[in-house]
């Protein structure tokens, strides 16, 4: 007597199309995430060392504004003049209210310059401010 069915004999293999789909949308995930981050911070600014400085909470669609020594200002790869700038910061200030900013200014840049992108800010009623510090060069316990 034959108790095995005539239908369900056949084993089924695993089906690698989907599996490639999705190993294919983490990759273009995971690159685009990257080219995002890569305009984040410019690489040869050098921000000023604090012993007190924490590692907040980063929050989403926070604006990063990089201020070179030469007080050039740049957003996401991109410079924008103090008019450019103003323009950009209403634009998403009246999408969203309380909009977050981190400031990075490097250390050999003049105050003056620190204090356009500020008064830019207050113009634009951007009060969520935050400054961009490093840990001391000698103090292993602060995140870097």
């Amino acid at each position: 007597m034959k108790f095995q069915s005539q239908f369900g004999s056949e084993r089924t293999g695993i089906q690698l199309a989907p599996m490639i789909d999705i190993v294919f949308l983490l990759l273009i995930f995971f690159i685009v995430l990257w080219n995002y981050a890569r305009f984040e911070t410019e690489i040869d600014i050098s921000v000023p060392a604090a012993t007190s400085g924490e590692t907040p909470k980063r929050t989403i669609g926070e604006i990063v504004v990089n201020v070179h020594k030469d007080g050039k200002i740049v957003i996401e790869g991109v410079s924008k003049s103090e008019p450019e700038l103003l323009k950009m910061f209403n634009d998403i200030v009246a999408a969203y209210p309380d909009q977050a900013l981190i400031l990075r200014g490097d250390r050999a840049a003049s105050f003056d310059h620190i204090v356009k992108v500020l008064n830019v800010c207050k113009q634009a009623n951007i009060w969520n401010i935050s400054f961009a510090t490093a840990p001391p060069e000698g103090d292993k316990n602060l995140p870097k």
